[in-house]
């Protein structure tokens, strides 16, 4: 690249070279943000981020439930 008889952009790419670079990098973004996307949705199902009618109170006494079922476990010993 620095013989300088390679004519391009400032990154070195031929034209044909920098359009097949810029062809994978859209089409790997792409399956990247389809990826989040279906995460994203997967885990909204899951656990909604933001609280219904009933606040965070049911999410704290469910895990507050979960708790006092692990304790004794622990201090068994």
């Amino acid at each position: 690249m620095a013989d300088g008889t390679r004519s391009g952009s400032l990154s070195g790419l031929t034209d044909s070279e920098a359009r097949e670079f810029h062809a994978i990098f859209m089409t790997s973004f792409i399956v990247f943000l389809v990826v989040a996307i279906i995460a994203h949705i997967l885990v909204w199902n899951w656990r909604p981020w933001l609280p219904g009618s009933e606040g965070y109170a049911s999410l704290i006494e469910g895990v507050k439930a979960a708790t006092y079922s692990v304790i004794p476990y622990i201090y068994q010993a």
